[in-house]
């Protein structure tokens, strides 16, 4: 008589616990997986019946002398987690496994049973270098301890990370160098039916990719022994401060092309300087030539530069008044624009202003410096009369009555004082 809970193969009557094969089409059939891989029949049963597992994969595959008593579920599981988190993320793969297994157990039994067992001896060959190395252990592998303790934190705000694209507790960037370089090897694969050249070529690819990823790395960590992101963010602060950056033409940018090979010479500072001062060289020599320019026409005084370029003003216009009347009128007062625009920009001053206000300079016949005194004192006057003090009129005396009215419109118009004090 068969002991009370124990099952049997109906073929060659040997005990199956705690695994067996139950027919789906005949009554009390059950095998074991010896008769069930060797397609045994008896009485109305056949090989092509469907079937069905019972134990639902708590049997052992490595036998009940392995430790821990893995079930075949949980060894299924530790292989998919292997291939979906990769060797060494051993709480992802315990997560994966079940809440049952610790990740110090997951990596005992993967170690033991896959690498430096018989099937790890089996399968992986000897001509591997190092075999496998776990690359997250602080005391072994290319990583060491002193690249995987924390970064220190920068002092920056989170505003300025999203600015930058810069994530500080893991020293990344949103776009790092050579953003493209993953494409070198993003398309390769292992064929076993590769011929030799074309092994070279896949591994001059992956040796092209490892030389981009270190100049990566070279990079962030000049950035990083350099402190070159709280410079480059303490700059930007002091650029805000300042009103915000100095508005850089076509020729400057080339210039700062032509310079950057000196850049890894000079300090940030020091090419701050350098470019400030060859910007103020070029202010210079243009005022240079246009004081040339006064003194080949007799003018010896700036308060006559004023009366000159108000006269030259009033000629360029008089040549393109005579030509607004035909096909090409709105060229000649597109023309007339620029021309205006081109006759402040070199004067002292030209800077500070905005391109509407230059045009109004340019029609007042009135230098940039001159401007901005006129407009300094109105708009002071005013803001003395919104609060109550009586403020005298201190109007250069070169400001006639046309003048003022012109200017008073146009800072109206442009917000800078209320249509009250015009």
């Amino acid at each position: 008589m068969a002991e009370l809970g124990k099952k049997y193969c109906v073929y060659c009557l040997a005990e199956v616990s705690p695994l067996r094969f139950r027919c789906t089409e005949c009554q009390d059939i059950e095998l074991c997986p010896e008769c069930f891989s060797a397609g045994a029949e008896i009485g109305q049963h056949r090989r092509y019946h469907g079937y069905q597992l019972v134990d639902g994969g708590r049997f052992t595959l490595w036998g009940p002398e392995a430790e821990g008593g893995w079930t075949s579920r949980e060894e299924q599981l530790l292989l998919d987690a292997i291939e979906q988190f990769g060797f060494g993320n051993w709480e992802d793969m315990a997560a994966h496994v079940g809440a049952t297994r610790t990740p110090q157990e997951v990596m005992e039994h993967y170690v033991s049973m896959y690498i430096h067992g018989n099937l790890g001896r089996a399968c992986i060959p000897d001509t591997i270098p190092n075999r496998v190395t776990d690359h997250t252990c602080p005391g072994g592998g290319p990583l060491s301890p002193s690249l995987t303790t924390p970064l220190p934190a920068l002092d920056i705000s989170a505003a300025e990370q999203q600015q930058l694209g810069y994530m500080p507790l893991r020293d990344d960037y949103e776009v790092e160098y050579d953003q493209d370089a993953e494409t070198l090897i993003s398309g390769l694969s292992v064929n076993y039916d590769d011929e030799d050249v074309e092994i070279e070529l896949k591994r001059a690819h992956v040796d092209m990719y490892v030389r981009k990823l270190q100049e990566r790395q070279r990079r962030k960590d000049l950035a990083r022994d350099y402190s070159l992101v709280p410079a480059f963010l303490g700059r930007e602060r002091r650029e805000r401060e300042r009103g915000g950056r100095r508005k850089i033409g076509k020729e400057e940018r080339e210039l700062r092309l032509r310079l950057r090979p000196l850049y890894q010479l000079l300090s940030s500072r020091e090419l701050d300087e350098l470019l400030d001062n060859m910007h103020k060289e070029k202010q210079l020599r243009a005022k240079i030539r246009e004081l040339q320019r006064y003194r080949r026409n007799g003018i010896t005084k700036m308060e006559e530069s004023a009366e000159y370029e108000a006269a030259r003003h009033k000629r360029e216009r008089r040549r393109e008044g005579r030509g607004a009347g035909g096909p090409r009128a709105g060229r000649g007062r597109e023309d007339g624009r620029d021309a205006e625009l081109a006759a402040v920009e070199h004067l002292p001053g030209s800077e500070l202003l905005s391109d509407r206000e230059k045009l109004l300079c340019g029609s007042l016949g009135l230098s940039p410096a001159r401007y901005v005194t006129v407009k300094t004192i109105i708009i002071k006057d005013h803001l003395q009369k919104r609060q109550g003090v009586p403020a005298k009129s201190r109007l250069p005396g070169y400001l006639d009555k046309v003048l003022r009215k012109r200017i008073l419109a146009f800072l109206t118009e442009s917000g800078w004082i209320s249509r009250d004090a015009a």
